[in-house]
């Protein structure tokens, strides 16, 4: 395994979006569904908008809610995104999807819009944080 930054510090943050971010993109292995590689998806997303909180030295609630944590970015004026906008349909992934018969199956064309919207957070967190 790489070389891991300081626990709980913005670049630890980055690495286990990364991590959430490459086990969503693995191929779909034998006997499992595209709900639980989007889960991990939005895991990235997550981790990697935590990550922004961390590098401005800033406190988060602990939520899954994509949306609650871009509205509450600390961006001394930076806009965000469109791509990352996108990323607040991945706040399903973390809850309603998770948890079999509360909502339908996910199609191979959402797992691909959640890959891409969790590549797009955890760039632009990359950029911001210069992790």
């Amino acid at each position: 395994p790489p070389e891991r930054d300081a626990p709980g510090s913005a670049g630890d943050w980055l690495d286990r979006a990364r991590s959430d971010l490459a086990l969503a993109r693995a191929p779909l292995p034998e006997g499992a569904i595209y709900e639980d590689l989007c889960y991990h998806a939005q895991q990235a997303a997550e981790k990697a908008l935590k990550a922004i909180y961390r590098y401005r030295e800033s406190e988060f609630r602990y939520t899954h809610d994509i949306g609650e944590l871009i509205n509450g970015l600390p961006l001394d004026g930076k806009v965000v995104p469109a791509s990352v906008f996108d990323a607040i349909e991945l706040t399903e992934f973390a809850t309603l999807t998770r948890y079999p018969g509360v909502a339908e199956p996910t199609t191979e064309t959402e797992y691909e819009r959640a890959i891409a919207a969790a590549m797009a957070v955890v760039a632009w967190a990359d950029e911001l944080t210069g992790y």
